[in-house]
């Protein structure tokens, strides 16, 4: 590799895990808040909360790494423009496709790293999160437990808790089960909240059940009783899976099996397949740009900000070529072509204006 391409393949490396990082820690910080306010209001602790976030880690990064790619590409350009190092690099006989070359090899980078992402990272991340949140959902049959207060954890039931010790021991119970036709208070010094087979059981220790049926109460004591609060909470379970748990291959060669679990058609499996093929590429498509439209301009002490708002919006139609693409592709067979779609055309936009920038000038 030549020293000017190596010169800027490492500007180019640089600012782009700066603003990577930054951007990763944005919209990371955005989504966490709404989790933080789901798990921790649910009485999760904090190394479930930090799980989860890290389990969003990588589709975080996969949305963020094309803005990255075009935003350092942009800014490395405009910054070695200003200082006249892409002047004398052109004065040496480089063309706009020589000078370009880094700036290729730096897109092929961020686009293995997309492939990583999200042919293996993501669909992994996205199936370890779905497990843990039925986990999650799974251990809330124990979160309607709190002290102190009285809590209704479905129609005609009322229970209270004085006090629950470290040990997980339940002082003071009192528990009213008005959903038969016949009410029944029970009380107990304490009592256990027990995980078996058949569901969560609640142990009750030395205590009382009180029966009023028919204007008439009867009082039973006891050493032991077991109460089955499975009935309380509907049973945890883990959803179906969804096509973005599946793996590429699964994806490429979907069975009849998979169409059923995930309720999508052969299209739409098949164009999601070929998309996280594809999308990859559009952080190339999107450095290339930054590019090629930073070399329309010609030098100056103001910088090349025309050129960067024209990439901006070379950016923004590439995107609106993947959003119509994401929206039709999946709805006939075939459409999984339009995949590359958005890919091809950032391409060959940079393409054309590396050469235009290579067109003589006509001065006014």
């Amino acid at each position: 590799m030549a020293r000017f391409d190596r010169y800027m393949l490492s500007q180019l490396l640089q600012l782009f895990g700066f603003f990577s990082l930054v951007l990763v820690a944005v919209y990371w910080i955005n989504s966490a808040v709404g989790l933080f306010d789901d798990l921790i209001g649910d009485g999760q602790s904090a190394l479930v909360f930090l799980e989860f976030s890290l389990l969003t880690l990588p589709n975080v990064i996969r949305l963020v790494l094309p803005i990255s790619a075009f935003v350092a590409t942009v800014y490395v350009v405009n910054r070695l423009a200003s200082e006249s190092e892409l002047v004398v690099m052109q004065a040496t006989g480089f063309s706009a496709f020589r000078l370009a070359r880094p700036v290729v090899l730096f897109g092929l980078i961020v686009a293995a790293m997309m492939l990583v992402l999200m042919n293996v990272l993501v669909p992994l991340s996205r199936t370890v999160l779905a497990d843990r949140t039925a986990e999650v959902r799974d251990s809330l049959a124990a979160q309607f437990v709190k002290d102190g207060e009285f809590l209704h954890p479905a129609d005609g039931l009322t229970l209270y808790i004085r006090e629950i010790a470290p040990s997980g021991e339940l002082d003071g119970l009192f528990l009213r089960d008005g959903r038969g036709p016949a009410e029944v208070i029970y009380t107990a010094a304490s009592a256990f909240l027990v995980r078996t087979d058949t569901g969560p059981k609640l142990v009750m220790v030395n205590g009382m059940a009180q029966t009023l049926e028919a204007g008439r109460l009867a009082v039973t004591r006891f050493a032991d009783f077991t109460y089955d609060i499975g009935a309380m909470l509907e049973p945890a379970q883990r959803s179906a899976r969804r096509m973005n748990e599946l793996s590429t291959s699964a994806l490429l060669h979907p069975t009849e099996a998979a169409q059923t679990e995930t309720r999508s058609t052969r299209a739409e499996m098949i164009f999601e397949g070929h998309d996280r093929l594809g999308q990859p590429f559009l952080g190339l498509a999107a450095s290339l740009i930054g590019f090629a439209a930073l070399l329309l301009g010609a030098y100056s002490r103001f910088g090349l900000w025309r050129q960067i708002l024209f990439a901006v919006l070379l950016l923004i139609v590439v995107q609106l070529v993947n959003t119509v693409a994401g929206s039709a592709g999946p709805q006939f067979a075939g459409g999984w072509i339009l995949a590359y779609a958005a890919p091809l055309t950032g391409c060959m936009l940079a393409v054309i204006l590396l050469w235009w920038s290579q067109r003589p000038r006509r001065r006014a």
